[in-house]
């Protein structure tokens, strides 16, 4: 039997999740969790085997979050479920630990095949999303530009299209400030932009907000 922890803040979302993953035998749905801090206070009561996990669940960054949970539960493999952009987060939240990616878009057949997959050891995205990330449709050549940014970069520039000062960034990821205005000057080089109006452009044309 594999356990499955759904950590998502929408009511409607967890009952639709559970349902879903209720006609597969092999899967039980050990707990249902709104926020990071009710995540980490249940976890060690269930030992769930997959961690469904919501890229923007509330409290802290979905990403911080995966961190913590990879530092603290280095056996419990993580499945994020998000509706943000598949091309820039899949690839960030991989580099950060997780087990897989799926977008809230896609069938909820996918679910089960995920978890399955992913419980028996293997790395799950979808097709579509592997062949839009090894390629690009215009030239036919492997694409890099999403790659280009590190997942902390990632986490940095989403907060900052957001609207967020510099010492609100710190504090959500665990930086100072001057760490925070280093990964500014980062991110404009590596999106060849040199202002702030320009880069937050960018980061709506990654789908960042």
């Amino acid at each position: 039997m594999i356990k499955v922890l759904i950590a998502d803040n929408h009511p409607v979302v967890q009952d639709g999740i559970a349902a879903a993953l209720s006609s597969n035998k092999e899967i039980e749905v050990v707990a249902k969790v709104r926020t990071t801090s009710e995540l980490f206070e249940v976890l060690p009561k269930v030992s769930p085997d997959i961690i469904l996990l919501e890229m923007n669940i509330p409290e802290v960054n979905g990403i911080t979050a995966l961190r913590q949970l990879k530092k603290e539960y280095a056996q419990a493999k993580v499945l994020i479920f998000s509706s943000e952009s598949e091309d820039v987060y899949a690839l960030s939240t991989l580099r950060a630990g997780a087990s897989g990616y799926l977008s809230k878009d896609a069938d909820t057949s996918l679910l089960s095949e995920a978890i399955t997959k992913i419980a028996n050891g293997g790395l799950f995205i979808t097709n579509e999303l592997a062949q839009r990330l090894a390629f690009d449709e215009s030239t036919n050549k492997p694409r890099k530009f999403f790659r280009k940014l590190s997942t902390r970069e990632v986490e940095v520039l989403k907060l900052l299209a957001e609207g967020k000062r510099n010492k609100y960034v710190a504090e959500e990821l665990g930086l100072n400030e001057k760490t925070v205005s280093t990964y500014k000057a980062r991110l404009m080089r590596k999106l060849n932009v040199d202002n702030m109006v320009d880069m937050l452009q960018q980061a709506k044309a990654l789908e960042l907000y």
